[in-house]
């Protein structure tokens, strides 16, 4: 009998296996999963059972006591304010790095990272520095009655610091990843500069733009080093909330500070789903256009 000899041209019926970076998904699942559960899901959880050993009434006591109350308000106020401003410096920003070129240009885009490597606690002293009676800034400010220290405006201030490069990251590759033909078109139909912007640049960007806004606000809600100099912590007037849960720690009342940490808590879950949320929508609206 002969025997039939395989074809060196034909293709290999053997399955392919596909090399991976890491070593291999089980071990790199399980540490991700561990460094999860040991980094978050364990602090998270023990802040919920904490809340909820105090019951509903004890609860509601602290979290809408007049101290808090004004904590939680000026801490919402200010976000609002540093995230408005966030906004509209951060789309700016954005599109002067994209669209222009310039001497200093990677200075100014490396700049953008500043508060991301720079401690929360030194921003605070460079802000208060500047901004106080006697500081540069303050020294113009103060007299013609600005004051910022000591302010919610100094609030505002140190959280737009910490919180702007979340707009900037999250807008600009969008803008670097668009077509450029898109606006050739619109030039040619005779469009102007300003409704190119609004109708055919405006509307790519507007997710991302909407996501780095939501990253900024829940990051403003959450911060602490920058704020505490800065602000003179004077409760109903600039004492934010994660300051007041600080000082019930000190004073031994878990239970305050828990309840006060479970509410940023919950403001932040709600933030983080928006902002998934709209980078589905993101990635939805790219997939679309394609």
């Amino acid at each position: 009998m002969s025997t039939a000899q395989a074809d060196p041209g034909a293709p290999s019926s053997a399955p392919i296996r596909t090399k991976r970076v890491l070593p291999g998904f089980t071990l790199s699942l399980g540490t991700t999963l561990l460094y999860l559960t040991l980094i978050v899901l364990i602090p998270v959880i023990a802040l919920i059972l904490k809340g909820a050993e105090m019951g509903p009434a004890r609860f509601w006591a602290i979290v809408s006591s007049p101290r808090a109350v004004a904590a939680f308000q000026i801490t919402l106020t200010a976000a609002v304010i540093a995230t408005i401003f966030n906004a509209l410096y951060g789309l700016l920003m954005a599109w002067v790095l994209v669209r222009y070129e310039f001497r200093g240009k990677r200075i100014l885009d490396a700049l953008m990272d500043v508060p991301f490597a720079l401690p929360t606690a030194v921003a605070g002293l460079s802000l208060t520095a500047l901004f106080s009676a006697n500081g540069w800034f303050g020294a113009v400010l103060h007299p013609a009655g600005i004051p910022v220290v000591y302010t919610i405006w100094g609030i505002a201030l140190a959280m737009a610091f910490t919180s702007v490069p979340f707009v900037v990251r999250t807008v600009q590759p969008v803008l670097e990843d668009m077509d450029p033909a898109l606006e050739e078109a619109a030039v040619t139909l005779g469009a102007r500069p300003w409704t190119i912007f609004t109708r055919v640049v405006f509307p790519a960007i507007l997710p991302a733009w909407l996501a780095g806004c939501t990253i900024a606000f829940a990051r403003s809600l959450g911060e602490f080093g920058a704020i505490v100099f800065i602000a003179g912590n004077l409760p109903f007037r600039t004492e934010i909330a994660a300051l007041l849960a600080f000082i019930r720690l000190e004073e031994f009342d878990y239970n305050g500070a828990a309840a006060i940490a479970l509410v940023l808590l919950v403001f932040a879950l709600i933030l983080l789903l928006v902002s998934n949320l709209l980078q589905y929508w993101a990635s939805r609206y790219r997939e679309g256009n394609r």
